[in-house]
């Protein structure tokens, strides 16, 4: 239907044509879980492998935002597509909050069933010396009956959680402060407050790397620490990492701001990396109360 569209029109619904990238975007994570899979397993290749995976992807990733942008500057996508977009991109946050409520059900599950229910009369009988307290209400000391986890201290709110709360909280009124300059046409200030909120991101993401050297050093916390080792690590790793990716959208779209892209009218691309940073920020708040003081 895009062939038939006139020159200069806006077409109805946008079909681009047969391309490329699907099949090498999967070829490079196939690539991608292939050699990280090999070399976690002791085979040298397979840091190669993992190397040329990651640089398929970003090259194809590249080229495939390019086209779809030069799309979007063409004139290519009228409303309909913009529709399909926000669909797209609340369905995309929509499975993300199911990936973390699954670690937060894990975290729950752990704490207020599994735990009671191995510290009973019958376990007591297989195992008298075992403690049914979490760690962050006994101590920081392990439970463990046979001492198979190591003693360790839990990660507590202050002062590194808070730092990092705040700066990701100021994060997201800067960045609806950009909205809001977009909104009203003042480019400029919209790209020094996007700036302000990437550099927010990297600070917190420096912060959270000194928290981990910190529980790895001084408090004996690891991957390993038990199931509150495991939960802590995988929310907050997994976290930083949905920050990091944030970052790296907020960085694209301030780029394409300095470029000349987007309208106060039409600037989804905006919305959706900011649709998703703040809901980075609403999982990182839940996260600071269960975590670091429940």
């Amino acid at each position: 239907m895009a062939a038939t569209t006139p020159a200069g029109q806006t077409p109805y619904y946008f079909i681009p044509a047969p391309s490329r990238h699907p099949a090498l975007m999967a070829t490079g994570l196939f690539l991608v879980i292939l050699g990280a899979g090999q070399w976690v397993n002791g085979a040298g290749w397979g840091a190669y492998v993992l190397l040329a995976g990651v640089v398929t992807w970003l090259t194809v990733m590249y080229q495939w935002f390019s086209q779809a942008i030069a799309e979007s500057e063409g004139g290519l996508y009228s409303q309909r597509i913009d529709v399909s977009f926000r669909w797209s991109m609340s369905w995309f946050i929509f499975s993300e909050v199911m990936f973390f409520a699954a670690f937060f059900g894990a975290l729950y599950w752990a704490r207020v069933h599994t735990l009671p229910m191995l510290g009973n009369l019958d376990h007591q009988l297989l195992w008298p010396d075992f403690k049914a307290v979490w760690p962050s209400a006994g101590g920081g000391a392990t439970a463990s009956p046979v001492g198979i986890v190591e003693p360790f201290q839990t990660m507590g709110p202050f002062w590194l959680p808070t730092i990092n709360t705040a700066l990701l909280l100021s994060s997201g009124i800067t960045l609806t402060i950009a909205h809001h300059a977009l909104i009203a046409g003042n480019r400029s200030k919209t790209i020094t407050w996007m700036w302000i909120t990437v550099a927010l991101g990297a600070i917190f993401l420096g912060v959270q790397g000194y928290e981990y050297v910190h529980a790895y050093r001084d408090l004996n916390l690891k991957l390993s620490s038990g199931i509150f080792g495991s939960t802590f690590f995988l929310l907050t790793g997994f976290h930083g990492f949905h920050v990091f990716v944030g970052m790296l959208m907020l960085i694209f779209i301030t780029l394409r701001l300095m470029k000349g892209h987007f309208t106060p009218e039409r600037h989804f691309g905006f919305e959706g990396a900011a649709w998703y940073w703040h809901f980075v920020d609403v999982v990182w708040f839940g996260l600071y109360i269960l975590v670091y003081w429940l």
